[in-house]
């Protein structure tokens, strides 16, 4: 009889074997109308490997793996302090209820405090800030880099403000010298939601930082979608101690204790500390610090991780090629389309390729999507476009309460009134880019054919 190490070897390989056999049925039942969609997975064998390890080891809540990939995260991005989480959602709902710690005394967030951000991008780098009973303050966007309008931050300011936190634009930094040193000028906290921007660069202090650790803290996602997947499975990173380790109790029930599950009494005072108003010597394990939640990721999860980092390197280089390839061969159509444009100082890894259509086009975003749609070129919007016209701020809306905005947020509207955007992700060939360029430009050349009858 085999024991359980030759059957788990014997296990990895017919693991191995399934995905290259998986992989050469699906190579020949592809279909040559496929959609090209705007993202997907792109993964071999050690994912699955990894996986099926996990599985063996049946942990499944956070274990080895997660340690693993915490410790590798943190030391490609240069943080001191990183911990995972279950989704890039619950990240920066990490990030923002760390900064209503009472921890951090004066300069924590109350209900009531200002955040400034920007209404063109994801509504969970919002919504904690309106959870939580803070007020978002609005600010318009900078066209056609897509991100916050600098110019407009003095006049957000108030005495209520307390911190900024917005995201890097499909992966192009926001001014970053700009925001951190007016945030610096006003002691405010500065959150880098980094969801979309994984491997981008800003120049900033006389060096190349990573972007979403040039802030206070910083979030990542591994949605499918994104620079790399767990399926499910978010981040958040800072090398500020005191904010570790508010987020770590925040992220495990809110416990004062910092165990890993299943160990006891690393700082060996686990039945002799005095705790709030309980009883002395109450077991540290149970004490609580903050009103948290459990947000850990399963080490399954994290096995997939491991792998995919082994990848990154290579995935921010094919998105920056990728992206490169679409703005060199539209860049004759700019004549009627808005292209996107890196922000200053920044080296963007990019998460897909905004196009604006301009006011005198000819025609309409809308008009250009359902082209591109009903030619299998899959096409996203700039997410909510302007978050504010939405059916969850209805309420806030119509009673003009729970937030501010500044000034008219012409761009912002521009962005979800005439913006769209196509995928740039690593598994996109150079077949399926020529076909979204040709596309794209069949379409401009009709309607510019029509528009001049």
């Amino acid at each position: 009889m085999k024991n359980s190490d030759q059957l788990r070897l014997e296990i990895m390989q017919l693991t191995k074997e399934y995905y290259h056999a998986k992989k050469h049925e699906d190579s020949i039942d592809v279909n040559r109308n496929q959609r090209i969609h705007y993202a997907g997975r792109v993964y071999d064998d050690n994912e699955i490997v990894n996986l099926m390890d996990a599985s063996l080891e049946f942990w499944l809540t956070s274990g080895k793996y997660t340690k693993q990939f915490e410790k590798q995260f943190a030391r490609f991005l240069n943080v001191k302090h990183c911990y995972t989480c279950n989704s890039g959602s619950s990240a920066n709902l990490l990030a923002f209820m760390a900064l209503t710690s009472p921890l951090l005394k004066e300069k924590r967030i109350l209900p009531g405090d200002e955040v400034i951000t920007v209404a063109a991008g994801f509504p969970t780098t919002v919504a904690p800030i309106i959870q939580y009973g803070a007020v978002p303050v609005f600010v318009d966007i900078t066209i056609p880099q897509y991100n916050i309008d600098c110019t407009q931050l003095d006049k957000a300011l108030t005495h209520k403000t307390k911190a900024v936190m917005i995201a890097h634009t499909l992966g192009n930094p926001f001014n970053l010298g700009e925001l951190k040193q007016w945030c610096q000028k006003h002691r405010l906290w500065l959150v880098e939601d980094n969801c979309d921007a994984l491997g981008s660069e800003y120049y900033i202090d006389g060096e190349w930082k990573l972007t979403g650790t040039i802030g206070d803290i910083g979030t990542s996602s591994f949605y499918p979608p994104h620079h790399m997947t767990m399926g499910e499975g978010g981040a958040v990173y800072t090398n500020n101690h005191l904010l570790a380790k508010i987020i770590l109790s925040l992220r495990d029930w809110g416990r004062d204790c910092y165990c890993p599950s299943g160990i006891d009494n690393t700082c060996c005072n686990r039945f002799n500390g005095q705790h709030g108003q309980l009883p002395f010597g109450y077991d540290h394990k149970y004490v609580y610090s903050h009103f948290g939640y459990n947000l850990k990721i399963t080490d399954l999860q994290a096995a997939i991780g491991c792998a995919q980092l082994d990848k990154l390197e290579y995935f921010i280089k094919a998105r920056i090629d990728n992206w490169n390839y679409l703005k060199n061969r539209l860049d004759p159509m700019s004549n009627v389309l808005v292209l996107p444009e890196p922000s200053e100082n920044s080296k963007p890894s990019w998460f897909g390729f905004l196009i604006g259509v301009k006011e005198d086009a000819g025609f309409t975003r809308d008009d250009i999507v359902s082209y591109l749609e009903e030619h299998h070129v899959q096409t996203r919007m700039l997410f909510a476009g302007n978050l504010i016209m939405h059916p969850c701020f209805d309420e806030m809306r119509n009673e003009q309460t729970g937030y501010r905005q500044i000034g008219n947020l012409v761009n912002t509207n521009f962005a979800m009134n005439q913006s769209f955007w196509v995928g740039v992700y690593p598994g996109m060939t150079q077949e399926m880019l020529d076909y979204m360029i040709a596309c794209i430009k069949q379409f401009v050349n009709i309607a510019m054919a029509e528009d001049s009858l």
